[in-house]
This record gives structure tokens, C-alpha cells and sequence, in this order.
């Protein structure tokens, strides 16, 4: 991706996303995720469709986080405290003894060597566009426009 098409406030709201993901369906974070200005997606492993409903109170969830103008900081811990606290398996093999832990609040911490807003207000409205299921894998495109 060129640097043109990153989007801060894209990746920040794929990182609330995942984490709101996590805690109302215990699925873990995105296993793929592809992160554009205009639109990103977000695949999961998840047992069932979800509704409508579900899909509703998601992007309700992640545009109430958003609201809470929450800071975004980073900290760097050792590889060993990364193995132990966050999901490293994303991770390159070459990583390193030292990582950076991204985090929202107390809302979300993972390692991430991306660009992100420093507060939450800096998003704007998270819409989901779209979500399909097929093999127990739950598919989410989303957009962020700024209010």
C-alpha cells in the first residue's frame, strides 16, 4: 500500500474493531485484514453468522469507543512480556527482542508497527458496510468518515 492510502484513524478504528469483536463473540482478533482509506475488511473465525442485530450493536459498540476520546500511546515491552500479555502471533519471526504495544485506554492493547491517531476522537463515525459469512469465517468491511 502506498503511503498515500494509509489512514491512521482507518487502522485505529480496524484495532477498536477487533477488540469489540473479541469481547462480544470471543473470537480473537482479525486473521486478515486489508486497511485502505476508503474502505477496509476485517475477517474472523467465529462459530456462527452473525444478525443483523449483532452486526448493529458492533458498530454501535466501536462508535461509542470512538466518542470516549480515549488516548492512543504506545509503550515497548520484551519480547517475552509480548509473548506472555498480548497475541503475538501475527508477529514476524524477525520482530525482535523488543515490541511495540499499541493501546487504547484500557479498551485495547496489541502489538502493531502501524501509524495510528492519538486520541480516539480523531476517527470519525465507523460505519460497517457490509458483512458476509461462508466457512465459519465472518467477513466485516467497514469505513470511517469524519463527522
Amino acid at each position: 500500500m502506498s503511503k498515500k492510502d494509509y489512514c491512521p484513524a482507518m487502522h485505529t478504528a480496524e484495532h477498536i474493531l477487533n477488540s469489540t469483536m473479541d469481547k462480544m463473540f470471543a473470537c480473537g482478533r482479525a486473521f486478515v485484514s486489508h486497511i485502505e482509506k476508503k474502505k477496509s475488511k476485517c475477517d474472523y473465525h467465529i462459530s456462527k453468522r452473525l444478525t443483523e442485530k449483532d452486526i448493529l450493536a458492533v458498530e454501535r459498540t466501536v462508535n461509542e469507543i470512538i466518542k470516549l476520546n480515549i488516548p492512543v500511546t504506545e509503550e515497548y515491552v520484551g519480547r517475552r512480556e509480548a509473548d506472555e500479555k498480548y497475541f503475538t502471533g501475527r508477529l514476524p519471526a524477525d520482530a525482535g527482542e523488543t515490541i511495540r504495544i499499541v493501546k487504547i485506554g484500557n479498551f485495547d492493547a496489541c502489538p502493531c508497527i502501524g501509524e495510528h491517531v492519538s486520541n480516539t476522537n480523531e476517527i470519525g463515525r465507523f460505519s460497517i458496510i457490509s458483512a458476509d459469512y461462508d466457512e465459519a469465517v465472518m467477513r466485516i468491511r467497514f469505513k470511517v468518515e469524519m463527522e
